[in-house]
């Protein structure tokens, strides 16, 4: 926490994604390893409840919670000029570091469960991947439509670093498009430079 009553504030869209590519990667080892299993139900059943799983976690975790988003973003205040913006890269770090015993743990159920449904455990890691993704983005097309980049309080964030949307987060601070080094919806920014706005 900065002097003066400013606050450290992470983007909204890079702490949602940030556990969009440690999902995927996890269901998609887990899904290649699981193929190499016949299982109990045989690998056409297994990849055909994945798929089904897949498309199941993809929108369920792209759709859970988006009143909750939508009303923190419409009552979000400016941030201060004191305020410290956490950038992408801490804000992914912290993330991954706090729940990667969780995500070794999926990862093994996933794998485990090859023996049983061939596939299907990391087809459902995948789709959750997905729908990080896809949350993130719905977050960023938001973030264009008010002109405004979203960002929630380091300090309201849960112990993992996650649940920007949580029963601890008040409220969101906005800033210009340009501020931080995450261009709307929590992608690595192209241009050179991070600037404040």
């Amino acid at each position: 926490m900065a002097r003066g009553g400013a606050q450290g504030l992470a983007r909204v869209a890079v702490v949602v994604r940030a556990g969009a590519a440690p999902l995927w990667w996890c269901g998609v080892f887990a899904g290649g390893v699981g193929l190499l299993v016949p299982g109990l139900t045989g690998r056409r059943i297994g990849v055909c409840a994945g798929a089904a799983l897949f498309l199941v976690a993809a929108a369920a975790v792209a759709l859970v919670r988006r009143r909750r988003y939508a009303e923190l973003a419409r009552g979000a205040s400016r941030a201060g000029r004191h305020d410290v913006l956490q950038d992408r890269a801490v804000s992914l770090r912290d993330w991954r570091r706090g729940h990667r015993w969780w995500l070794l743990a999926a990862c093994a159920l996933a794998l485990g469960s090859a023996f049983a449904v061939p596939a299907a455990g990391g087809m459902l890691l995948a789709g959750a991947g997905t729908g990080l993704w896809l949350k993130a983005a719905w977050v960023g097309r938001r973030e264009r439509a008010g002109d405004t980049l979203l960002w929630v309080r380091v300090d309201w964030l849960d112990a993992r670093a996650g649940n920007p949307a949580g029963r601890a987060v008040k409220a969101l601070r906005g800033t210009g498009v340009a501020a931080g080094d995450a261009a709307p919806g929590g992608a690595r920014r192209r241009s050179a430079a991070p600037v404040r706005g």
